[in-house]
């Protein structure tokens, strides 16, 4: 009778033990369709499918349109600047200082459009945040040094501009091309340095259960340094050449302290723009790498690729900007397009300004 009774127990027992696994079983099967259910609803292109996001064997019309979108954008920033640089570096005329700072913005932008956005088609940022790879690394650390490359860059051509207008009779002895080359030599060498910090920093999080104070300060001060702290001294300096813009128009000794020139006012204000837009593309962005890990939840997925796709979107802006404002671009772009160059020597020729 014993041995009836326990071989009941340890029936009731295995029994009870198995319907706990299914349970525990069916329990996982609904979270994993629920975060399936929630990825596919926040992304048109990708899908989770056993922990793992993969691109969507039938995507959607708003994948397709996307993906077409990006893929304008990417030509377009790359035919622009590619533009850009052919503009500067063919014809003798442009050979001047605040050119080889346009060029070394414009290859910014230009590696931007040829590595940065396949990178970012191929995988975007919303599937990055849940598995970091090496792809999603080398890809990071292409966007964070280009886009500091393009901020240092700005800065440079703003104290160029400075000196060109606030100090016109020393600008040419001071702004040389070997100072130009320096400039552009360090900006190449600190954004390098700022995009592997960052980079060789954020892997620490792996090992973080909650949000580490080692991440939160290196996002806060690598942020600091490759945005907030050039973007605020090109708005003092560009306040300071309006300021002394200003009073010099008004000034009667204006004429004994040196005149400034039209080509000089436009190129000024042409920078100025491009600045402007370039914060506006990139502000929103640094904001939420400051303030995400400060965050307990995680922003809207859309959102943090709305941003990413804005910041990248500034690389195609800067040559639409130049040929809006600048002649001599235009008529380069014309010959450059048109096979001219190819077909005899232009290199000397008397660019419209």
């Amino acid at each position: 009778m014993s041995v009836t009774t326990d071989f009941n127990e340890g029936n009731i027992q295995s029994i009870e033990t198995e319907k706990k696994q299914q349970l525990i079983k069916c329990t996982f099967e609904l979270y994993v369709l629920d975060m399936n259910q929630t990825y596919s609803d926040t992304h048109p292109c990708f899908e989770l499918y056993n922990a793992t996001y993969i691109f969507l064997h039938n995507p959607s019309i708003l994948c397709v349109f996307l993906y077409i979108v990006i893929s304008c954008l990417c030509l377009a920033t790359v035919c622009g600047n590619l533009l850009v640089i052919i503009s500067i570096v063919y014809f003798k005329q442009l050979h001047i200082p605040t050119n080889y700072l346009i060029l070394s913005l414009a290859v910014a932008d230009l590696l931007v459009g040829v590595v940065v956005f396949p990178f970012s088609m191929a995988q975007t940022l919303t599937s990055c945040l849940y598995q970091e790879n090496v792809f999603c690394k080398i890809r990071d650390w292409f966007d964070i040094t280009l886009s500091t490359s393009s901020i240092l860059n700005l800065c440079c051509i703003s104290i160029d501009r400075y000196y060109a207008i606030c100090k016109p009779l020393t600008y040419k002895n001071i702004v040389t091309g070997r100072v130009a080359g320096f400039m552009i030599f360090m900006t190449w060498s600190v954004a390098a340095m700022i995009g592997s910090s960052i980079l060789i920093e954020g892997n620490n999080q792996e090992a973080c259960t909650e949000p580490c104070l080692d991440v939160v300060l290196t996002n806060i001060t690598g942020s600091i340094f490759a945005f907030f702290m050039p973007a605020v001294i090109m708005i003092c300096i560009y306040l300071k050449i309006f300021f002394v813009a200003q009073r010099q128009r008004s000034s009667i000794q204006i004429s004994k302290c040196g005149t400034i020139s039209k080509t000089e006012r436009k190129a000024t204000k042409t920078l100025a723009i491009v600045m402007g837009v370039f914060l506006l593309c990139m502000t929103p962005y640094f904001l939420c790498i400051v303030f995400l890990p400060l965050t307990s939840e995680t922003p809207p997925f859309s959102l943090i690729e709305a941003l990413n796709w804005l910041t990248l979107s500034n690389s195609m802006l800067n040559p639409f900007i130049y040929a809006f404002f600048y002649s001599w671009f235009r008529s380069a772009c014309k010959m450059i397009v048109f096979g001219q160059i190819f077909k005899s020597n232009l290199a000397s020729t008397k660019l419209m300004g």
